[in-house]
């Protein structure tokens, strides 16, 4: 485990990205919190410096700033919020891609970042094909510790609810007993599981497989947080 250690988070006004943060200011090993994000984020805390741009970019840093080795992505919308496929693809895939090179160059050496499950870049459906090119191209990057967490529909509360995840939650309980062998990776997952599993993977002292890349996908994220 990584002790007294700097981290930078995108995406922290989103369902996982909230999560995580919280997470992140209760964990004691966790010195400074750097929050890049588009708008306010109601939070008081003596870890957390805020960094608010339209475009998602850190423009000044102090020099008694410690660098950030691990950073966390938690961007993402949908083709209703984003006004279409174009916008989709603009925050799914190229804003993705702009802040993990940002963050590289801050010197971000772990990073981990929710992507979903099903994604591919050959993918017939143009949100897990936004995805799928999305990883591939943090893959590309160099980081020495990649993760990517791959989690069905998530549940939770938003500070600005979706209607179809309203829905999703209150039938969830009706047909949670189809969610078994292949439709697995469709079972919702709580947000709150993604964010501990992004936490606990990223900062593992044994990184399992190959020495850049793991990939969790919906149907572990929640023992992987136990």
């Amino acid at each position: 485990m990584v002790s007294s250690r700097t981290v930078i988070v995108a995406g922290a006004t989103g369902l996982v990205g909230d999560e995580l943060l919280h997470q992140l200011m209760g964990d004691p090993d966790v010195a400074q919190i750097h929050v890049v994000t588009r708008r306010p984020i109601n939070i008081t805390s003596d870890k957390v410096v805020f960094h608010q741009n339209r475009e998602l970019a850190v423009t000044h840093w102090q020099p008694q700033w410690p660098v950030p080795l691990q950073g966390y992505i938690c961007l993402g919308t949908t083709k209703k919020e984003a006004g279409g496929k174009k916008g989709l693809e603009d925050v799914d895939l190229h804003l993705v891609v702009k802040v993990a090179k940002m963050m590289a160059v801050m010197g971000v050496k772990h990073l981990a970042v929710v992507s979903s499950a099903g994604s591919h870049r050959w993918s017939p459906s143009h949100y897990l094909r936004c995805k799928g090119k999305m990883e591939m191209a943090l893959r590309g990057m160099g980081f020495e510790r990649l993760l990517i967490a791959r989690p069905g529909p998530l549940l939770g509360e938003r500070q600005r609810p979706r209607a179809d995840e309203k829905i999703l939650q209150q039938w969830l309980p009706v047909f949670s007993f189809a969610f078994k062998g292949p439709l697995a990776s469709l079972e919702p997952v709580k947000a709150v599981d993604v964010a501990k599993a992004m936490m606990k993977g990223l900062s593992e002292p044994h990184w399992p497989g190959r020495s850049d890349l793991k990939i969790v996908p919906s149907k572990t994220l929640q023992n992987y947080s136990a």
